[in-house]
C-alpha cells in the first residue's frame, strides 16, 4: 500500500483572458471563509460589484506575468510535485490539486483514491495558517472525501512557517543577494481582515487581539494566528540571515482596504523612499510559488511606488519554488508525517 501526498496551492486563472479570470474570481470570491459576510451581501457584493468590475483590470496584470508555460504559479508548483516524487520515490504517490480552478481539488484526491493510498498527507502550501487559506483547503478537501465509501488516514501539516528546514531554503535562495547591499529589507506578506484575526483569537477564548505586542512571541493561544506566524517567520528568517535591527521590517499587502492587518507594504515603501532609502530587498515569505503578488505586485507596482518617492531600486527574493533545499524540506516534512 502507498502513502499519498497531496500538495495544495491557492490556484490561477486557466488563461490570463478576462473570461477565464472572471471565473477564477467568481470561485474565489464567493468562498465563505474568504470573504466572510452575510451570504446575500457576498453574492451581491462578489458577483454584482467586485467580479464585473475586476475581471478585466486582473486579466492584465495576469499577461505582464505570463509565460510560454503558462502561469507561474501553476508551473512552479508542478514543478514541487515532480521533483518532489522523485525524491519519495515508489512507495508514495504525489499529486497537485488547486482550491480554485484547475488542477482541480477534486481531480488530485480522485488519482490518489485510483491508487489506493492507504494515508493521505496534506501539504497546503501556506507556511502561515489563515483560515481563508489553509482552513478554507482542507475543509473543501475533506467534504470531497465525504463521498469516498473508503477513507483512508488523513494527516494535515497546517502550518509549517517555523520548520527549520523551510526556514533553511529561504536563507539559502537569499543567499546570492547581499543584506550590506540594500538600504532596508521588507519581508511583505499577504494582508487578511483584522475580523479574520480575531474571529481566530476567540477560537482559543480570547475576546480580542490588540494587534501589537502579542504577535511578538508564539503562544498556545495564538499559535495559529496568521500575524503571530509571519512575525515568527521574520525573527527566524532575520536570525537564519543576520540582519541587524532596525534594518528590517515586516508588513503585509494586497488589502482591499484599511481595516486590513497593518502595516501596509505599499506605505512603508513610499515612507522608506521619503526616508533617503535607495535600495530596498523585499521577501515575500507567505508565497511558496511566484505568483501575481511576487512578480508584479512587488516586483512592478511596488517599485514603480518607491522610485516615484525617491528610491531607486526594490529587489524582489523569488520564492522558493523548485529549489532543491525546499524539495528536500518537503520530503522530510512527508517522511516524518508519514512515519
Amino acid at each position: 500500500m502507498k502513502t499519498g501526498v497531496l500538495l495544495i496551492n491557492l490556484g490561477t486563472p486557466d488563461s490570463p483572458q478576462t473570461s477565464d479570470v472572471r471565473k477564477y474570481l467568481t470561485q474565489f470570491l464567493n468562498d465563505p471563509r474568504v470573504i466572510d459576510i452575510n451570504p446575500v451581501g457576498r453574492f451581491i457584493l462578489v458577483n454584482g460589484i467586485i467580479v464585473p468590475f475586476r475581471s478585466s483590470k486582473s486579466a492584465k496584470l495576469y499577461q505582464h506575468i505570463w509565460t510560454k508555460e503558462g502561469s507561474p504559479l501553476l508551473t512552479n508548483s508542478n514543478k514541487m510535485k515532480v521533483l518532489l516524487q522523485k525524491e519519495l520515490g515508489e512507495n508514495f504517490v504525489v499529486e497537485l490539486g488547486m482550491r480554485y480552478k484547475n488542477p482541480s481539488l477534486e481531480s488530485a484526491l480522485n488519482k490518489l483514491r485510483e491508487a489506493h493510498v492507504e494515508k493521505i498527507i496534506m501539504i497546503p502550501l501556506y507556511p502561515q495558517y489563515a483560515s481563508s487559506s489553509t482552513g478554507s483547503s482542507v475543509a473543501e478537501a475533506i467534504r470531497l472525501m465525504q463521498k469516498w465509501e473508503v477513507t483512508p488516514s488523513i494527516e494535515v501539516i497546517s502550518k509549517f512557517y517555523d520548520n527549520p528546514d523551510f526556514i533553511a531554503a529561504c536563507v539559502d535562495v537569499a543567499k546570492k543577494y547581499s543584506i550590506n547591499d540594500y538600504d532596508y529589507v521588507i519581508f511583505s506578506y499577504h494582508g487578511l481582515p483584522e475580523r479574520h484575526i480575531t474571529k481566530g483569537a476567540a477560537h482559543y477564548g480570547t475576546n480580542s487581539c490588540n494587534f501589537g505586542t502579542c504577535c511578538n512571541s508564539i503562544t498556545e493561544k495564538n499559535q495559529y494566528c496568521y500575524r503571530a506566524n509571519c512575525f515568527e517567520t521574520t525573527r527566524q528568517l532575520v536570525k537564519g540571515l543576520n540582519i541587524p535591527e532596525g534594518k528590517y521590517e515586516t508588513t503585509f499587502q494586497s488589502r482591499l482596504d484599511d481595516k486590513w492587518i497593518k502595516p501596509y507594504s505599499d506605505r512603508v515603501i513610499r515612507e522608506k523612499a521619503k526616508e533617503g532609502k535607495k535600495k530596498i530587498l523585499v521577501f515575500s515569505p507567505a508565497f511558496v510559488a511566484d505568483c501575481l503578488e511576487t512578480l508584479y505586485e512587488i516586483g512592478t507596482e511596488y517599485n514603480e511606488i518607491f522610485k516615484e518617492h525617491g528610491g531607486e531600486k526594490i529587489t524582489l527574493v523569488e520564492s522558493l519554488n523548485d529549489s532543491p533545499k525546499w524539495i528536500e524540506a518537503l520530503k522530510k516534512m512527508v517522511l516524518k508525517a508519514s512515519s
